[in-house]
């Protein structure tokens, strides 16, 4: 057979993983990354950040945290070591064009017209490659080091640009209100991870924080511990979100309520069939009960009560909204002394010495605004196709979920995967999943269906979204559904779904990644 050329464009997780299965399979993939080593988001993180997820959760199948790491959550200095190891271990650093900028992509080979008109994925039964025909993407590359820009060809193309970096999400303000007239320093989280120096920028300083996700309880933890109660940092949130210390409950992991596939019968799942929709149905009391307890403990256990901190929605939301993010060590001890200070308002202006909260009529001063305010994953997502039809469906609307198959496939743009959008509760987890599909794909085994059948799953998929994921939709999360999402793709692939040994190991054991090592 005759190997044809396959780009990765993303050197992080998902790229790493892409890499490694295409090896496995006899290509010889060419990665393109823009920063001068692997990790995506960890190479540039926090000096606190570690992971959400246990060792066990966060890994890849077919490679085992090291011995020396004891941690239950290794800080993002061990995490880059494990990738590391992953890439030496199986001598993926020699498909790695370091300080290559992916400027654009477009495909060549039909038209918009003709691809629109195609009842099969790339207008060649489903098939991964257009036999006999001349069709791929062009990407043109600029090397960061040398200033160049080469023009590279591939007949395969998957994207592993991931959407928590590079595109910061900045609010809009109204006219006269905005950052503008404020006179002090503001940056995004983005800029303040990538400083060497965070702690003496922010050293002696006034700073505030704008956001409530990770990072903005992140940054709050490092600013707090280097300035104290003497110069007490300011978070505004909005919405207030579920932290937890530990993903455990009593000592029993909470990936035994979520995580196996006794979990899976408690909700709807996208394609179910009646049996699937009346055991959801009848159960939903009981996962009702379960989140209750949970939240119970939590309350109990951390002073979300007293802080005014309680979320206004469900522990099980959170799950399969992927909102559950670990607290930074001692974060409300340092609440309860006051080096740091929690403000909600849901609406803030700038002025000349720092910001108006408009809910409350309140001022505060600060030299330092950080705007810990997300990242613009689909806008970052369109911006790196060339061609405006691709930029205008690739991503979808703002009232629906990125339209990917298997949440990787669009079926309307031949040729390419995109790896690494989805979310689940460790997203490690489905991107390696996700790559390892993609891969036996283009390696024949198996064909996509219709471009018809594939829409059609993409609705199904959508649906369970807006259903458990709410207004968060467009974060595309199948964490609470991740075994059933893999159950497809093993049987897509034709391996058995069924990856632990024994009826109790099957059913009530939390899955992971290394369940699925050696699925070939």
């Amino acid at each position: 057979m005759d190997r044809k050329r396959v780009g990765v464009v993303g050197a992080g997780v998902s790229g790493l993983a892409a890499c490694k299965h295409a090896l496995d399979k006899g290509f010889s993939p060419v990665v393109f990354e823009a920063d001068d080593t692997i990790g995506g988001v960890w190479a540039h993180t926090l000096q606190s950040t570690r992971l959400q997820a246990p060792t066990t959760s966060f890994r890849f199948s077919d490679l085992a945290w090291p011995a020396s790491v004891t941690a239950t959550y290794p800080g993002h200095g061990e995490v880059m070591e494990y990738l590391r190891l992953y890439a030496c271990e199986f001598d993926l650093l020699k498909c790695i064009k370091f300080s290559s900028q992916v400027l654009g992509v477009e495909y060549f080979g039909a038209t918009e017209e003709e691809i629109m008109e195609w009842k099969h994925w790339s207008g060649d039964d489903g098939k991964a490659f257009r036999a006999g025909k001349d069709g791929g993407w062009s990407l043109k590359v600029k090397d960061l080091k040398i200033g160049t820009v080469e023009v590279f060809q591939v007949d395969f193309l998957i994207l592993c640009i991931g959407r928590h970096s590079g595109t910061p999400n900045i609010p809009e303000f109204p006219v006269n209100k905005g950052p503008e007239f404020f006179k002090g320093k503001i940056l995004h989280s983005m800029d303040y991870s990538y400083m060497d120096n965070a702690a003496e920028f922010v050293k002696g300083k006034s700073v505030t924080i704008i956001g409530s996700g990770k990072s903005a309880f992140d940054i709050a933890a490092e600013v707090a511990k280097v300035n104290g109660a003497a110069q007490p940092c300011t978070m505004i949130y909005r919405t207030k979100h579920w932290r937890v210390d530990k993903f455990s409950m009593w000592g029993v992991n909470l990936n035994y309520f979520y995580l196996n596939r006794i979990s899976q019968l408690f909700v709807h799942k996208p394609g179910e069939g009646f049996l699937h929709y009346m055991l959801a149905s009848a159960l939903s009391p009981l996962r009702w009960a379960i989140t209750k307890v949970i939240e119970t403990y939590l309350k109990q256990r951390i002073p979300l009560q007293k802080h005014g901190m309680v979320p206004d929605y469900s522990f099980s939301f959170a799950m399969s909204s992927c909102l559950i993010a670990m607290l930074p060590k001692g974060f409300y001890d340092r609440v309860d002394d006051g080096s740091i200070i929690l403000k909600k308002s849901k609406r803030f202006s700038f002025c000349s010495d720092g910001i108006n909260l408009e809910d409350g009529n309140e001022s505060i001063k600060s030299d330092i605004i950080i705007l810990a305010t997300g990242f613009r994953g689909d806008q970052k997502l369109r911006d790196i196709f060339t061609a405006n039809w691709c930029r205008n469906i690739v991503a979808g609307s703002s009232d629906t979920s990125v339209p990917l198959y298997r949440e990787c496939i669009h079926p309307r743009i031949p040729q390419l995967a995109i790896v690494g959008y989805s979310e689940s509760l460790t997203d490690i987890y489905v991107s390696e999943r996700v790559a390892n599909w993609v891969i036996h794909f283009l390696a024949g085994g198996f064909q996509m269906p219709s471009v018809r059948r594939m829409e059609e799953s993409v609705a199904e998929w959508t649906k369970y979204k807006n259903l458990y994921n709410g207004k968060y939709f467009r974060r595309s999360c199948i964490s609470t559904v991740n075994i059933w999402f893999n159950d497809l793709l093993c049987q897509d692939i034709g391996c058995n779904p069924r990856r632990k040994e024994g009826f109790l190991a099957e059913w009530f054991q939390p899955y992971g990644p290394a369940d699925y090592a050696g699925l070939f």
